[in-house]
């Protein structure tokens, strides 16, 4: 979101994660080396004050527009916190994005998809699937070819063993486990995985595949954000699309299909509804970051030539 604020010619205040500062100032070094003149990109790092950070950027009547990346509660409460000085917003919140998998599917895509919907960063982006719905002719043998395939991951520390395919998660594994813990006491099966790996560090988890979930348990309503594949069955069309987005059709801000690759920076990201407004990417993300002037002049006279 930066970069487009700076491609539309606006200076840039970045109030970094409180939990992962570093890169954002890695970020302002290389800008920086780049030839960004001082002043054009600022990054503030804060933990406990966040709160107070965040107000004083709502209210300032300097800052024209917020773009917020994080939860549906805290987009609700930056709304709300600029509507004194009617700043322009984009929200990139909370999601529970359906992944769906039909019986004339082709298994072999529909698994490569679904890992890489899922399991990328350890299931810890915006886009990651929070609920497969798949087919129940289909469903064995998805389920079966999941499990095969996420066992070839490995879980740990990469930068002391090459063969680490995913790492740690940063504060939400608590909400995996209670999601677990939620689904399997309302009769879900754990397919894979389903506890904690303690020997690693306080925030590793492994990769985790549950079956026989259904629409009463905590993970069809809320994002997981973590490495949990949480599998639904489903009869018809209609039933999924239903239980997908209670409507009649996929409302959604993105839809991919046979793929599990949703994001390009050439293509508008964002969501709708509660998970947001607004858009990143190609030039409706560029468009965020400008205003439409209107000029008139008047008292010219205008000499046409006929031809």
């Amino acid at each position: 979101m930066g970069a487009r604020a700076l491609a539309a010619g606006c200076t840039v205040i970045l109030k970094s994660d409180g939990v992962t500062p570093f890169s954002s100032n890695a970020l302002a070094v290389l800008c920086e080396r780049a030839g960004l003149p001082r002043g054009a990109l600022n990054v503030i790092t804060a933990l406990e004050n966040t709160p107070q950070i965040g107000l004083g950027l709502c209210e300032s009547d300097i800052v024209k527009k917020i773009s917020f990346t994080g939860s549906t509660r805290v987009g609700k409460l930056v709304m709300q916190q600029s509507s004194g000085t009617l700043k322009k917003l984009s929200l990139e919140l909370g999601g529970n994005a359906p992944f769906i998998v039909f019986d004339d599917a082709d298994l072999e895509v529909a698994v490569a998809s679904a890992l890489c919907s899922k399991f990328k960063v350890t299931g810890q982006t915006c886009m990651c699937a929070n609920r497969m719905y798949v087919q129940e002719g289909i469903y064995d043998r998805f389920c079966q070819r999941l499990v095969e395939e996420v066992k070839k991951f490995c879980v740990g520390d990469g930068l002391q063993d090459d063969s680490v395919t995913h790492g740690p998660m940063t504060i939400g594994i608590s909400k995996v486990e209670e999601h677990i813990k939620d689904a399997v006491n309302k009769n879900a099966k754990v397919l894979l995985g389903g506890n904690r790996l303690p020997s690693l560090g306080k925030n590793f988890h492994e990769l985790t595949i549950l079956g026989d979930v259904n629409d009463t348990m905590q993970v069809a309503s809320e994002e997981t954000f973590g490495p949990l594949a949480a599998l639904f069955k489903f009869s018809t069309e209609d039933e999924v699309i239903n239980r997908a987005n209670n409507c009649d059709r996929l409302e959604f801000g993105m839809v991919a299909l046979n793929t599990g690759v949703i994001s390009d920076s050439s293509a508008p990201f964002g969501g709708v509804k509660h998970s947001g407004m607004g858009r990143e990417g190609s030039k409706y993300g560029v468009e965020d970051y400008m205003a439409v002037k209107t000029v008139i002049t008047g008292g010219i006279n205008t000499v046409y030539t006929h031809l």
